[in-house]
């Protein structure tokens, strides 16, 4: 007769398990000795966090807290994005309807659901679990479980609030679902060497200029002549400078290359690009998919902010905010909006410079 440990994290139902694949393990052997990989669970939790990439890896220092406070969890974490998740999730779930008809046949013991988008807040009301934290759907509109979700929901529909708030979003997130934030890092796992060489000289520090911001934000975009004279003022000094981006950024990367002098080795598929950035020593970046990644990767960074609160990011002590001379109208404003001057103009380069100089000096 065969025994099932099917509250094993590995067990899966419908596949042998990674330890019988590799190792040839059973539940049970035919002497009654539990499998040496046995990991048991003792409940199961949800996470809705939808996003784009860059949200769904600033959401991740909630998986330590999680592990801390329910070691024998399984993890399900449903998003657009799965692909980015750290190997901590045992279940990598994307938003599918196959996803979602697995999900409508689980009872969670605990779920949180980080997204204000209705699609979410409907599943997330939709769903069975014995405890919901976060946001759901009321009358047809997203709304807070409770008053641990206030915070976060009143900052997102109203700017003013918005504007005032001193939290970072890590804070606002482990206060949704009850916990005090310590400082707990992202999660991200570091990528395996890239096949292509980068062929970077050991001896400089390398500095990454991540130049876009996407095609959508374009309120957030530094002048070209300002990246142009920052990266060869870098070279000047000493760095390696090396220009990041995606595919949006490919024909101005290569614009910026042969104005500046500065290396740019293409755009790459994703796991690619983040090998890339953890090649640099610094990367100069506004608030982008590549600004998480690099948080994530332990790297030192100067971050060019002016539509968002300063407040809501956290550096980990590794990076400088660095801003405009001039305010910025246009608060979480896709385009400029501001007919009187943009404000990016008027973020120097010699503050950049000096931000790179003092977090990474050059020998």
């Amino acid at each position: 007769m065969i025994s099932l440990k099917t509250d094993c994290r590995h067990f899966r139902g419908d596949m042998p398990c990674k330890p019988h694949k590799e190792f040839q393990v059973h539940c049970v052997d035919d002497r009654g000795a539990t499998c040496p990989y046995y990991d048991a669970t003792d409940r199961s939790i949800l996470i809705i966090k939808l996003g784009a990439i860059g949200d769904v890896i600033r959401t991740t220092p909630l998986l330590r807290k999680l592990r801390t406070e329910y070691p024998r969890a399984r993890i399900f974490w449903l998003t657009h994005t799965p692909e980015i998740l750290p190997s901590l999730v045992d279940r990598p779930l994307s938003f599918s309807p196959s996803s979602l008809t697995l999900l409508r046949s689980i009872a969670f013991d605990l779920l949180i659901n980080l997204d204000k988008d209705p699609e979410a807040c409907a599943l997330a009301e939709q769903l069975r679990a014995r405890k919901k934290k976060g946001f759901i759907l009321r009358n047809g509109l997203p709304a807070p479980i409770d008053a641990a979700a206030q915070h976060k929901y009143f900052t997102g529909v109203f700017d003013d609030i918005s504007k005032a708030n001193t939290k970072s979003y890590p804070e606002e997130i482990f206060e949704i679902c009850g916990f005090t934030f310590s400082r707990e890092e992202y999660l991200l796992d570091v990528p395996p060497p890239s096949p292509r060489p980068w062929r970077l000289p050991k001896k400089k520090k390398v500095i990454g200029l991540n130049t876009g911001c996407g095609g959508r934000w374009t309120s957030r975009l530094w002048p070209d002549a300002s990246w142009i004279a920052l990266a060869k003022r870098l070279k000047q000094a000493g760095y390696q400078v090396v220009l990041l981006g995606g595919e949006q950024e490919d024909q101005k990367n290569r614009k910026l290359a042969r104005a500046s002098g500065a290396t740019y080795f293409g755009h790459f598929p994703l796991t690619q690009f983040m090998d890339l950035v953890n090649r640099c020593d610094l990367v100069v970046t506004a608030v982008t998919m590549a600004m998480h990644i690099t948080i994530g990767l332990g790297k030192k960074m100067v971050l060019m902010n002016n539509i968002f609160n300063p407040h809501e990011f956290e550096l980990y002590g590794r990076g400088v905010i660095v801003e405009p001379d001039r305010p910025c109208r246009c608060f979480y404003q896709p385009t400029c909006t501001n007919s009187a001057y943009r404000c990016m103009e008027h973020l120097t380069v010699d503050r950049v410079l000096r931000a790179c100089r003092e977090l990474l000096p050059a020998k």
